[in-house]
């Protein structure tokens, strides 16, 4: 399956993804992106995440020493939503129709709480270079943010996220992320529920459990581990080096998490980043989320298993992107190098 174009299946999506080792041989005349840079100053007067500095409306950052998380000042969602009016009905058909069965707008209010999270007091340290006890305590940052999300009877799931760099969409370049809690599950996390059901009806156990023990079986995908997280590059790959960090026990979210288990967290995330920066010796753009059990649903907590899905764009240097276009969007996701390709060239760069 190296030289060979091929499809592989991915059983959190149900889909197929093609493989097409075949076209990194083809010339790029394609659009070529300005190299990213990184940040060079501790504090920027003009970042609205540095302490103190001023953002949105006036409010002003505390002189913040460690992590920061407040209100996003331009939320996508807020705690309370009117509901949708209801879609004005079809005129009279002018001849006998059968009766609706449904209809096609279908519409429904949705409420949420977005937090924003500031890694870091300082303006330059990324993930990659936050030392391993300030990202040990990004991971409480976390999980207690979470936890209060918890509180609202109504909220049902938190997204944690990062979109690292201009190039996946970041509005500021001081290191933060994201979290959105909502009153309904997301797609990707409804979608994964799903298959961790229907795996756990045919097969009686995890996907992702035997699916952590078939790759430390092979090992062909790894990229590196420790005694509480695998990194892989998974064989249904989309993303040019696309990565999946799974908790190596069955835990169903964050807050599952032991001490151990979120200092390996932390070293997972410091050491899978610097790999990333060094594979082509620049800053590594990538949209990152952890996928973890719906919030006051505990029917829901055995059947998941805590991962975190790491989605970069570069493909053959970092000025040089994947697009996800024409037959990506339109037909099937496709990939220009092999999954184990991509493992390998991860696990060689010094870190």
């Amino acid at each position: 399956m190296t030289n060979h174009p091929h499809r592989r299946y991915n059983p959190l999506r149900d889909e197929w993804v093609i493989v097409s080792p075949q076209r990194n041989e083809r010339p790029w005349q394609g659009q070529v992106e300005r190299a990213p840079a990184a940040a060079s100053v501790a504090y920027d007067p003009s970042c609205y995440l540095c302490p103190g500095n001023a953002r949105a409306h006036g409010v002003r950052n505390p002189q913040y020493t460690s992590t920061f998380a407040f209100d996003n000042d331009f939320p996508a969602l807020r705690p309370t939503s009117p509901q949708p009016a209801a879609p004005r009905p079809p005129p009279p058909a002018p001849s006998p129709q059968p009766p609706a069965t449904g209809s096609l707008f279908v519409a429904d209010a949705e409420r949420g709480l977005c937090r924003v999270v500031c890694f870091s007091p300082r303006h330059d340290l990324t993930l990659a270079r936050m030392d391993l006890a300030s990202i040990r305590a990004l991971v409480e940052a976390w999980i207690d943010e979470c936890a209060a999300m918890a509180v609202h009877p109504w909220v049902k799931y938190a997204l944690v996220f990062e979109n690292r760099g201009e190039m996946m969409g970041a509005s500021n370049p001081h290191p933060h992320g994201q979290i959105w809690a909502t009153a309904h599950v997301p797609n990707e996390p409804a979608r994964e529920q799903l298959a961790f059901a229907r795996h756990r009806a045919s097969r009686g156990g995890c996907l992702l459990c035997e699916y952590v023990a078939r790759e430390v079986e092979l090992r062909e995908r790894i990229v590196c581990e420790n005694d509480a997280f695998i990194v892989v590059v998974p064989f249904w790959a989309v993303w040019p080096f696309e990565t999946l960090a799974i908790s190596r026990r069955h835990l169903p979210s964050l807050e599952a998490l032991d001490a151990r288990d979120r200092d390996g967290l932390g070293g997972t995330l410091q050491q899978l980043t610097r790999r990333y920066d060094a594979l082509f010796d620049a800053p590594f753009p990538y949209s990152m989320g952890f996928h973890q059990s719906p919030l006051n649903d505990d029917d829901a907590k055995g059947e998941w298993h805590l991962h975190a899905h790491f989605c970069p764009p570069l493909l053959r240097s970092a000025t040089i992107r994947k697009f996800m276009v024409g037959f990506e969007l339109l037909g099937s996701p496709q990939r220009d190098l092999t999954p184990e390709q991509a493992a390998a060239r991860l696990q060689e760069v010094a870190r």
